[in-house]
């Protein structure tokens, strides 16, 4: 299992280390623009691969449905908990970026980068379309629904403001989501091979900016204010939310690896997606950023956990 999970993390450690390194290098407005070029260009294209490429096994038309009901979960966590801040030191209420950042980083992870690539090391390839789907349907209703719902709120300073049609207008102008619609559109049609070749090899472009943007945010953050409020959403994350998910799909009468691969896929450390909307929203970039950190940390703690008992 060791080898397996260093052999899975190691471009993680490699290119968040070369952003760490780099940050003295790149002009200051370089982080912005790779945050705006993987939001518009980057993610969209690899969903439109993605999203061409998966056979969904039947069996798995539930996960959608447990997705779903997991991103609602984490909200609630995430929204409970600010209430609780609320009550508990109300001469130190929290920012609406620092809100919507929190909320990001309690109901979004790292599916796409982290979970497909890990999970398939635990699960059955038959069986894999469960984590797949789970996946998808984050990054479109979740990431790029949900959570640019949640950006869009709090990206304005005076929330009491906001009306609905604002947060549905952000909504139509996602770009993932239409590349997800014309993926699933054009599943049919066979593209010539070097566009499907250069489909096939986006990943290795999205993944490393990813990482070196998150690399650079990093080594930005100032003190360890942003690393202790990251606690909070990154136990939330990856021990509350998964734990909850196993006992709901246990008491629903899902089993074995399906149940194994929806409990890793709902444990995964907070996204870089959040990152990525964070810096298009004029979130708190430093919160997302140090709860990603943490959030990995004690997922590679949990993952044996989860073994053991599913």
């Amino acid at each position: 299992m060791l080898d397996r999970l260093i052999n899975a993390y190691t471009p993680l450690i490699f290119w968040t280390g070369l952003g760490i390194l780099s940050v003295r290098f790149v002009p200051s407005a370089f982080p912005y623009w790779l945050g705006r070029g993987l939001y518009w260009v980057g993610v969209p294209i690899e969903i439109f691969s993605l999203a061409r490429q998966t056979t969904f096994d039947e069996r798995a038309q539930l996960a959608p449905m447990i997705t779903i009901g997991s991103l609602i979960l984490g909200w609630g966590l995430g929204w409970l908990s600010l209430q609780i801040w609320h009550r508990a030191q109300p001469d130190l209420a929290p920012t609406p970026g620092l809100k919507g950042s929190l909320l990001l980083c309690s109901m979004l992870g790292n599916t796409g980068f982290v979970g497909l690539a890990i999970v398939p090391y635990f699960v059955s390839a038959t069986d894999l379309s469960w984590a797949v789907l789970y996946s998808v349907t984050q990054n479109v209703f979740g990431t790029y629904g949900l959570g640019v719902l949640v950006s869009s709120y709090y990206s304005r300073k005076d929330t009491t403001t906001n009306r609905w049609w604002m947060q549905f207008q952000d909504l139509l102008r996602v770009p993932s989501l239409w590349g997800f619609a014309l993926g699933s559109l054009t599943r049919h049609l066979q593209f010539p091979t070097a566009i499907e070749s250069s489909l096939h090899a986006s990943i290795w472009v999205v993944i490393p900016g990813a990482f070196i943007l998150m690399g650079i945010r990093l080594s930005q953050i100032k003190g360890w204010q942003s690393l202790k409020l990251a606690l909070l959403p990154a136990i939330l994350k990856t021990i509350v939310m998964p734990t909850i998910v196993g006992i709901a799909i246990t008491l629903m009468g899902i089993s074995g690896d399906p149940r194994l691969g929806l409990v890793l896929m709902s444990g995964m450390p907070c996204a870089f997606a959040g990152l990525i909307l964070a810096e298009e929203y004029h979130l708190n970039g430093n919160l997302v950023a140090s709860s990603i950190i943490v959030s990995t940390l004690i997922f590679l703690v949990m993952i044996p956990v989860w073994l053991y008992f599913y």
